[in-house]
């Protein structure tokens, strides 16, 4: 490597330490601050009466039933909101992807829901949509002569898989119908010539061509969906009981509501843990599909 060469990239990264600098200091001082807070009896209530607890606020949260429940809800949200936006995405930008009057305009529509607001989205849900007496659903039901249902009493965690699953499906759309336009379509032609039927041309065709954006899909959504709060604050806040508490909302109920810091914080890291071993099975199960040609 040349002298010149050498230069270039010492004054390339003088240029970017400062910011990577400040970048290490905004990821790594809450990080120190959350370690050192969960190893305290730290009452907000009583902020006069401090200690070292050790592990004691990791063993008093992972030995709750609180937390088992919140993990349990946790999965089973991620899990379902993931199986629903693939499958769902899949099939509808499967749809969208033949030609048909008015098609710009129906995939414009599709991918709008991703950019509104969780807690508007939740809002026009529960208000608009869900609301047991002047909600759309109700008027439905009412219409054909059914009961309404009151839907965050009756089916809590389906109400919430529905709403974040509206959410979260446009992306899928996008990613899945980019996915679609760079098939190659001659392929497809052939096959068609061949007498295979659609179903066969979207078996041994469509899904082998959208796995690398299924992987992408599950990758990002997962990591994200572990971190849904504002969708159960808004409609549920956790319950009925909790029947709807997550992870995060735990945490929140320990920092907020019970004025834990010590508590909360152990859960915190406790949630930082679990997103990371997700994102690395995610890499071990699907790192292959992302690096194949």
């Amino acid at each position: 490597m040349s002298e010149a060469a050498r230069e270039s990239r010492r004054a390339g990264r003088l240029t970017a330490s400062p910011a990577i600098f400040l970048l290490f200091v905004w990821m790594i001082v809450p990080l120190a601050m959350t370690v050192y807070f969960s190893t305290q009896n730290y009452l907000l209530l009583d902020p006069d009466t401090r200690g070292f607890a050790g592990l004691e606020n990791y063993t008093y949260f992972l030995s709750s039933s609180s937390f088992l429940n919140s993990l349990l809800v946790t999965l089973m949200l991620v899990g379902s909101v993931l199986a629903l936006t693939v499958g769902l995405g899949v099939l509808i930008s499967v749809l969208v992807d033949t030609k048909f009057p008015g098609q710009g305009v129906v995939r414009m529509l599709l991918i709008s829901p991703f950019f509104i607001m969780p807690t508007v989205s939740a809002l026009i849900w529960k208000n608009l949509l869900m609301n047991p007496v002047s909600g759309l659903f109700a008027w439905m039901f009412q219409l054909v002569g059914l009961t309404p249902i009151n839907w965050f009493s009756d089916w809590p965690l389906l109400s919430v898989i529905i709403i974040v699953t509206w959410e979260w499906l446009p992306f899928a759309i996008l990613i899945f119908v980019t996915s679609l336009q760079s098939m190659d379509q001659e392929q497809k032609e052939a096959a068609q010539m061949d007498g295979a039927t659609p179903l066969s041309i979207f078996r041994y065709l469509t899904l082998p061509h959208l796995a690398r954006p299924i992987a992408v899909v599950v990758m990002v959504e997962a990591i994200f969906l572990l971190n849904i709060f504002a969708e159960i604050f808004t409609t549920t806040s956790g319950g009925p009981g909790d029947s709807t508490t997550n992870l995060p909302y735990l945490v929140f109920t320990q920092a907020l509501l019970e004025f834990d810091v010590g508590t909360a914080s152990a859960g915190g890291l406790v949630a930082v843990v679990l997103a990371n071993v997700v994102a690395a099975l995610l890499l071990r199960v699907f790192g292959k599909s992302l690096t194949q040609a």
